[in-house]
């Protein structure tokens, strides 16, 4: 499998991959983040079956689009403590415009639905952080108000009122996204307060709204290709 690094790729046995794993552990980190890892997964099981044989502890994060086959999702049953996915449409026609797929919401939800079968509602340790669990991520797109209310309605609708739920408000326009007018601009005040009524009017017990920013660029990572 191949580990990336600031752009660049290294290939890694899997052998390997569960070192870095118990690496990981011994620099006393709070659980091991598998980002976008959907294409690694018969390796990532493996791996992780090595490194709990040698001693490995920490909780595993499967951090996702959400965009996942099912079957994939039942796989990882007993390997993976936290999911961590997004949400991220409601109807085919946006997911087709902004992120080139079809039935989005219908695959995701399905993968969601699995996860939160597999490990249930989000717990802590004494300092807050987190051990098991689903924690659902949806970002806000501005002019696209409905969407994220169809989002939060779906989920209060089919999740027990406690799941956590995450609504980020960071977006800003890179790239393409500069040259469409509906969505190349930040969030503004009065479409942050319309979505943060909704999300408290569903009365979610575990819904957080991200604060309106300034500097969301700093999200981005910087790519400079070097190691």
């Amino acid at each position: 499998m191949k580990l990336v690094k600031n752009g660049k790729g290294k290939i890694i046995s899997i052998e390997e991959l569960a070192k870095i794993f118990l690496n990981q552990q011994k620099k006393n980190a709070h659980n091991i983040n598998l980002v976008t890892p959907t294409m690694y997964v018969p390796q990532i099981i493996e791996a992780i079956k090595i490194a709990r044989n040698n001693g490995l502890k920490l909780p595993i994060i499967y951090n996702s689009n959400g965009y996942e086959n099912i079957e994939t999702i039942k796989l990882l049953n007993g390997y993976i403590n936290v999911y961590l996915p997004d949400l991220k449409y409601y109807t085919n026609e946006l997911s087709k415009k902004y992120s080139k797929v079809d039935n989005y919401f219908e695959i995701a939800t399905k993968a969601i639905k699995e996860m939160y079968n597999q490990v249930g509602n989000a717990t802590f340790d004494n300092n807050g952080i987190i051990q098991k669990g689903v924690i659902i991520r949806h970002l806000i797109l501005p002019n696209h108000m409905q969407n994220t209310k169809n989002i939060l309605k779906w989920i209060s609708d089919n999740l027990p009122k406690d799941i956590y739920v995450s609504i980020m408000a960071q977006y800003f326009p890179t790239y393409k996204a500069k040259n469409d007018t509906l969505i190349n601009r930040k969030l503004n005040k009065k479409e942050y307060k319309e979505i943060f009524n909704y999300l408290y009017s569903l009365n979610l017990k575990n819904g957080y709204i991200q604060e309106l920013g300034e500097h969301e660029e700093e999200y981005v990572p910087d790519f400079n290709l070097t190691f």
